[in-house]
């Protein structure tokens, strides 16, 4: 770790309690019921899986988010026997935390959200205070759609300190369709979506055409997930594809966020793009076989065993 940086990387999202019933064997339709073969709670959202897993990679993981003063404590334990600083959290009086209800399958899922605090991101992102902190990281994850001004803002502000920065937004559509996005991300130094994601943003089917697409609107560098497929990105110009592992999956919650883990703790680390596509790729997979977006995610040990 650079000797000016407390941290490799701080992760800042949205904050859930999730709620992962599991071992479905299909989705129940409306009117109908379901019942799971299991029920965890655990801490959620990107932010905090991503988090969780580089900590579990032995790199110096911080988390900023806000979530409800009753339950700030618990958060903070949570994360603390997984070696993620929580010392960034917000608590909020009025609101209780937000919460998800997970329903898996071991090929779909679906969620019911309550978003709660997480509406307060935005102007916590807009305080001195916060981009301070997030200066003090060699690098800056965003798992969330940050709002196109602040995030272009913030990237220009933390480069100009020597602090890199990623995203991850998941599947929000006005963010993705949003051509400020597309400016924004010359802020920043890698997009992570997946395949579906890619595809809104570009309307292309192709990965490599997806790419390319970026290459000539977005400067920065984008890795595309694939799903069972793996996972790709340009390197030096060329298209590169590198395949996942072969997994027997229990419940994908979190994958895509374990992937971001593998990845940018691999080009955190100096190693090549391929190389850290390839680290996302065993993360991602190998998350799988357990519930929830962190139970499954894999030491270094492992990753590099599975290289």
């Amino acid at each position: 770790m650079s000797l000016d940086k407390k941290w490799d990387v701080i992760t800042a999202g949205d904050l859930f309690i999730d709620l992962i019933l599991t071992g479905f064997p299909s989705l129940p339709g409306l009117g109908e019921e379901g019942f799971a073969a299991s029920c965890g709670r655990e801490t959620g959202g990107g932010a905090a899986n991503t988090a969780c897993a580089m900590a579990k990679l032995t790199s110096q993981a911080a988390l900023f988010g806000v979530v409800g003063a009753d339950e700030i404590e618990w958060f903070r334990g949570r994360f603390s026997e997984r070696g993620v600083d929580a010392g960034m959290l917000v608590a909020h009086r009025a609101m209780p935390s937000a919460i998800t209800v997970a329903v898996s399958t071991p090929t779909d899922r679906i969620f019911y959200t309550y978003y709660g605090p997480n509406v307060l991101l935005p102007d916590l992102l807009r305080r001195p205070e916060t981009r301070e902190h997030f200066a003090t990281a060699r690098h800056v994850h965003f798992a969330m759609p940050c709002e196109p001004a602040i995030l272009g803002e913030l990237g220009c502000w933390l480069r100009e300190r020597g602090t890199t920065t990623s995203i991850d937004v998941g599947w929000q559509e006005t963010w993705l369709d949003d051509p400020r996005s597309r400016e924004a991300l010359s802020h920043i130094d890698w997009f992570l979506p997946n395949e579906r994601e890619a595809e809104r943003m570009t309307g292309e089917s192709d990965p490599e055409r997806m790419l390319q697409w970026f290459r000539g609107r977005c400067p920065c560098g984008v890795a595309i997930k694939l799903g069972p497929q793996g996972s790709a990105a340009l390197v030096e110009g060329r298209f590169r594809m590198v395949p996942s592992i072969p997994v027997t999956p229990l419940d994908t919650t979190g994958a895509g966020d374990c992937f971001d883990a593998g990845f940018l703790h691999g080009i955190l680390s100096g190693a090549p793009v391929e190389r850290a596509l390839r680290w996302g790729n065993i993360c991602g997979a190998l998350s799988t076989e357990a519930a929830g977006g962190i139970a499954g995610s894999p030491t270094l040990e492992r990753v590099l065993a599975a290289s």
